[in-house]
């Protein structure tokens, strides 16, 4: 390895440099290279309402005129338009809903803007940009979980230009609509950012918390216009509306200027059979494996660093962006005596303050790597980039372009590089590249209408305010309000229905399970950071390990009741993996399509769940120290899944015997959940699914594919809608696969709670025939 150059490499000279270093192999690890062209940008003049004094702030940073996108949609929201800008990463989506706020807050001096954004990161960018223009009188501030107490009573009275997100909204500034009621009163527009994150159980959540916002509004007077940004997504209006519950016009015609992208995708090689797996492979054992995406972006970016590159790599789990920023920096200090200091991880769940200085560090030069999860996906300005890795398709295309797009913004070339884990998707995104560069991105799937949204969010707006039948109109509540009202939540009087108890009703936005679990080191009370509820027990069950900023924890005692892990610090020779049981039962059936011995069902059914092991494997080799039993409770989940049935003598005369349905329908299961974000937007952590030879339900072989989230997220609707693209894509990536019997990059799978056990490749293509012929 050499020493750091002054002068980072061009984009191809790095891919030449990084695809030499993979040229022992048999196979080149990069199967396809496309190269989207740089674009020249198309200006407009400033609109001829916007105030001299605005105008001459976004001057002074350099911005002499508006792109054509960034003056239509703000002119639409000037003249009081619902509006959402989709458009690509870095195409000034900011200036066009400041200029229409801060031209409304310097002409009306009582005027209020609300922003929200999905993550705290992006707020905080927000407001660095909101200050560097220096408009006098907005005051802007963030207010998150994060703000110190005493000030938020100051950015209630005193802050023109609030940022903060849906979860602050839900939980503090609608239930304490009374304290912020002079804002309330005074907002002209509402602008909701990277609107395209808001799907499946969390965007529907959002849509009631929006609705709930007009409905507050309207009681002191205001009626908010609103500006929604969105990265390129499909149906864009249609997307925003749902969201919004109002009509939105769209603007999609990007005239920002972009320059070359050189876009690699790369699958890791297969590692030689003597060759177990190590601590950075995270496949089953005893099947042919590829090195796995974590080694290879961690080798990637120790090599953009070396060659002075500043490059960011996306990580799709915690646990792999502390991976890779550890390997990375311990890579870097054996070439360069502390170079390994240029490099970090950044995650959710770090404390406000070390999440801050990660990002000034960034921002500053300081670090030239940097390991993230989708947490610095969003909209931060990351000025300077050169290159991105993307560790594993991130489940969409609509953020794999996000995430590309956060190199270059400058106009310079960049290169973005999509490692392909051993995972169905990623094996046949990188061999079927015309599903990434030649499709458009997917439209954002969410459902108001779940009940197991809209009944707890009906609750939330009574205790703001009786609701009336006005109310119940706008969040479409006709038809569940009395089923509450049974369960003694809502009670009926002359000028609405109330909400019955003393306290707010406990509402988990995200989908979690409940309140984040806090990991404190047990000898020193210190919180090192938090993990949702719902990863909780499979990542900080008693014996788990676990990582923080490159430093080993071991977990002594996980308390539910009170939200806590205690760990203490240790460097163990193993690592953990959690195993689960899972059983399903069908409630009703929606819908089903009988096609003679092929039966395909959309309906609701309970799933109940449990970690009640898991396994210590050796560092290095992999093996299997032991099995140790875990005592964690039972979870259930009502939820909507899509299934399919082939009867017994039809598997039989397509050639799998008997004996090898379990392993044929298991491997078509796993294979299924690996191949559904291709259609749907979600990724295969938001579904489960099981398979039997003989369900008590359907009493035969069957195959279910499930939401895992409360009254469905919109994802098995949209598999039953296109079952035959979905499932045909599913035998392909099995049958294509070169491995014997089965492996990773097919029909294993890295959440299942068997152990993979048993899988039958062969006959889960046998299976998928039978399906589709009869489909």
């Amino acid at each position: 390895m050499q020493c750091v150059t002054s002068t980072a490499f061009g984009p191809a000279e790095l891919l030449h440099r990084l695809r030499a270093r993979g040229s022992g192999t048999a196979v080149s690890p990069v199967t396809h290279i496309e190269r989207v062209p740089a674009r020249e940008g198309r200006t407009a003049p400033w609109p001829a309402w916007t105030e001299p004094a605005v105008r001459d702030a976004f001057v002074a940073q350099g911005i002499g005129v508006p792109w054509e996108h960034q003056a239509a949609a703000a002119t639409l929201a000037w003249e009081g338009t619902h509006v959402v800008l989709a458009t690509g990463t870095a195409s000034g989506k900011s200036l066009a809903y400041q200029l229409p706020a801060l031209n409304a807050l310097a002409t009306d001096p009582r005027a209020t803007v609300l922003y929200l954004s999905p993550t705290k990161a992006l707020a905080a960018d927000q407001l660095r940009g909101l200050n560097r223009l220096g408009m006098d009188g907005v005051r802007p501030a963030t207010y998150d979980g994060d703000t110190p107490r005493e000030e938020r009573e100051w950015i209630r009275q005193h802050s023109r230009f609030v940022l903060t997100n849906p979860d602050m909204l839900h939980h503090s500034m609608l239930p304490g609509h009374g304290r912020w009621g002079v804002f309330l009163r005074r907002l002209r527009y509402v602008v909701i950012d990277e609107c395209h994150t808001y799907r499946g159980v969390f965007g529907s959540h959002v849509a009631h918390v929006l609705r709930r916002l007009r409905r507050v509004t309207a009681r002191y007077g205001a009626s908010p216009t609103f500006i929604l940004a969105s990265a390129t997504s499909g149906d864009p209006a249609g997307s925003a509306s749902r969201l919004t519950g109002v009509p939105v016009t769209e603007i999609t015609s990007d005239a920002s200027p972009r320059g070359a992208v050189t876009f690699a995708l790369w699958e890791p090689p297969l590692l030689p059979p003597s060759s177990g797996p190590s601590a950075l492979d995270d496949t089953e054992l005893g099947q042919p494996i590829r090195r796995s995406a974590l080694r290879e972006t961690a080798d990637l970016l120790t090599d953009s660093v070396i060659a002075g590159t500043r490059t960011i790599a996306f990580v799709r789990s915690r646990r792999g962006a502390e991976v890779i920023a550890s390997t990375a920096r311990q890579s870097l200090n054996e070439a360069v005596p502390g170079l390994g200091d240029r490099v970090a991880a950044y995650r959710g769940g770090y404390l406000r303050e070390d999440r801050r200085a990660i990002e000034r560090a960034l921002l500053s030069g300081e670090l030239l790597g940097l390991a993230s999860t989708n947490a610095l996906e969003l909209g931060v300005d990351l000025t300077g980039l050169d290159a991105v890795l993307i560790c594993g398709y991130p489940g969409t295309r609509a953020s794999l372009w996000q995430q590309a797009g956060r190199a270059g913004r400058a106009g310079d070339e960049a290169l973005a590089v999509l490692v392909a884990r051993d995972d169905p998707l990623d094996t046949y995104l990188v061999h079927h590249p015309e599903a990434v560069f030649g499709r458009p991105v997917e439209a954002t799937v969410l459902d108001p209408g779940n009940p197991y949204v809209l009944g707890p969010q009906l609750c939330c707006a009574a205790s703001e305010a009786p609701l009336t039948d006005a109310d119940l109109e706008l969040f479409d509540g006709h038809a569940i309000v009395e089923q509450l009202a049974a369960e003694g939540l809502l009670r009926r009087r002359p000028s609405g229905w109330y909400w019955t108890h003393r306290g707010r009703p406990e509402v988990d936005l995200r989908g979690t399970g409940g309140a984040p679990v806090s990991v404190v080191e047990a000898a020193t009370g210190r919180l090192l950071g938090t993990v949702d509820h719902g990863s909780s027990h499979a990542m900080l069950h008693p014996g788990a390990v676990y990582l923080h900023q490159g430093v080993t924890f071991v977990v002594d005692d996980l308390d539910l009741e009170d939200a806590i892990a205690l760990v203490h610090q240790e460097e163990p020779d193993w690592t953990t993996h959690a195993r689960d049981v899972t059983n399903l039962s069908v409630v009703n059936v929606r819908s089903y399509v009988d096609a003679g011995p092929v039966g395909l069902f959309l309906g609701d059914v309970d799933v109940t769940n449990q970690v009640v092991s898991y396994q210590r494997r050796r560092l290095g080799s992999g093996e299997v120290i032991d099995t140790r039993p875990l005592d964690l409770p039972v979870r259930e989940l009502r939820t909507v899944a899509v299934w399919f049935t082939v009867s017994p003598q039809a598997l039989t005369a397509g050639g799998v015997e008997p004996g090898e349905f379990p392993g044929a329908l298991h491997a078509a299961e796993h294979a299924g959940i690996g191949l559904l974000p291709l259609i749907a937007t979600c990724d295969r952590w938001d579904i489960g699914g099981l398979s039997t030879a003989n369900h008590a339900d359907t009493e035969a072989p069957t195959v279910f594919v499930y939401d895992g989230h409360p009254g469905g997220a919109g994802f098995a609707e949209r598999a039953y809608a296109t079952a035959a693209e979905w499932l045909r894509a599913t035998r392909e990536a099995i049958s294509s696969c070169g491995c014997d019997s089965g492996c990773p990059s097919c029909v294993q799978s890295p959440k299942c709670g068997n152990g993979n056990n048993p899988l039958n490749k062969e006959d889960a293509v046998k299976v998928l025939d039978i399906v589709l012929a009869a489909l």
